[in-house]
């Protein structure tokens, strides 16, 4: 029998490559970039004197992460226990950026937004971007410190005075109304 498998052998090829590349991008992830990675952020740390915590997380092998983590404080609320006097400490959550070895050895870079324990529902980590090891640069890092500054500074500072979004479907003119009657016009 004689079949033509060109295109099979071709895509066979193709996926061979994709497992060597990921022994690469393992290989370069034990020998240099995780110690980069964590460097870059002790520096960063250090330098603009944040107060995080560089934490490796090494419990399973080929998907290690780096957690750059800004810690946990008392949120400055507490909750009344009953008809008492006493009150429960509500602690917040400061956020972190993540470093995470995927299962293919590309790093995935995610915010893990702040959140106060038992008020509301976290918000869902924020995926920056997926990079071969060979992508990722000390400017990245930068970068991506930048964005976790700018993510969690924004989380802290919420107010609604400034919708960033309009309404969607609508093109003209939409009338809200807000207490007490008076009428709340906004354009998009």
């Amino acid at each position: 029998m004689k079949l033509d498998i060109g295109t099979i052998q071709s895509k066979t090829n193709a996926y061979k490559g994709i497992l060597k590349n990921t022994e690469n991008y393992r290989k370069v992830w034990k020998s240099e970039l995780k110690k980069m990675i964590i460097d870059t952020l002790e520096y960063i740390n250090k330098e603009a004197d944040l107060g995080a915590e560089v934490i490796l997380k090494e419990n399973i092998d080929n998907m290690e992460a780096i957690v750059y983590d800004l810690g946990r404080v008392h949120s400055g609320l507490s909750e009344r226990v009953e008809d008492t006097d006493i009150k429960k400490t509500i602690i917040k959550t400061q956020g972190a950026l993540v470093y995470q070895q995927l299962f293919n050895g590309k790093v995935m870079i995610m915010i893990i937004y702040p959140y106060i324990e038992g008020y509301g529902e976290p918000k869902p980590p924020k995926n920056l971007e997926i990079l071969r090891p060979e992508e990722l640069k000390q400017s990245f890092i930068l970068r991506h410190i930048e964005i976790l500054l700018k993510e969690i500074t924004e989380w802290e500072d919420y107010d609604d005075d400034e919708p960033s979004k309009s309404v969607i479907g609508y093109k003209n003119h939409i009338g809200f109304t807000q207490a007490g009657g008076e009428e709340l016009i906004e354009e998009n």
